[in-house]
């Protein structure tokens, strides 16, 4: 299995999804729909052009939580932060006595980077301090980054459709 196909597979089961229902939605035939997608999930095929973000909108996620990198082996993992040395300032340290990692702050984007951080941080805080429920944690992460206009619609949406069911 890909790891794109891994990511497709747990979003679609995060969303209760069945693979006909996320191909339709993500705009393919309803006659090809779970084929395209158990192949995508199988690494049989790889989603090319604009169908990963179909299959990202069509999950109510960002194209980013697909596309992540490997990070699902140890080497894989070594490679993501070396990546982000060399892209992102990322460095390695020792705060009493205990590796770390720090974003140098000569970065061009570290006030950028540190600003995601304190946001993750924030929202890492509400969950660990049973503000937001895991789910409510998982869906901030799962979305992000999401621009305030998407996110509000979304919320109204969701108010309008339980409005709907009483």
């Amino acid at each position: 299995m890909s790891i794109i196909g891994e990511r497709i597979k747990y979003f679609r089961s995060y969303r209760n999804m069945t693979q006909k229902q996320l191909g339709v939605a993500a705009g393919f035939s309803e006659k090809s729909a779970d084929v395209r997608i158990a192949q995508y999930e199988s690494g049989k095929r790889t989603p090319k052009g604009n169908v990963i973000p179909a299959i990202a909108h069509a999950l109510s996620i960002s194209v980013l939580a697909l596309t992540t990198p490997d990070t699902s082996s140890y080497y894989g993992l070594m490679h993501t932060f070396f990546e982000l040395e060399d892209n992102y300032g990322l460095r390695v340290s020792k705060v009493d006595g205990r590796i770390c990692l720090k974003f140098a702050v000569t970065s061009p984007d570290s006030q950028r980077i540190s600003n995601d951080l304190e946001v993750w941080y924030e929202e890492y805080m509400k969950f660990k301090e049973d503000d937001i429920t895991s789910e409510e944690y998982n869906e901030w992460r799962y979305t992000y980054p999401e621009i305030p206009a998407e996110k509000t619609k979304r919320v109204l949406d969701e108010i309008r459709n339980k409005k709907g069911e009483l």
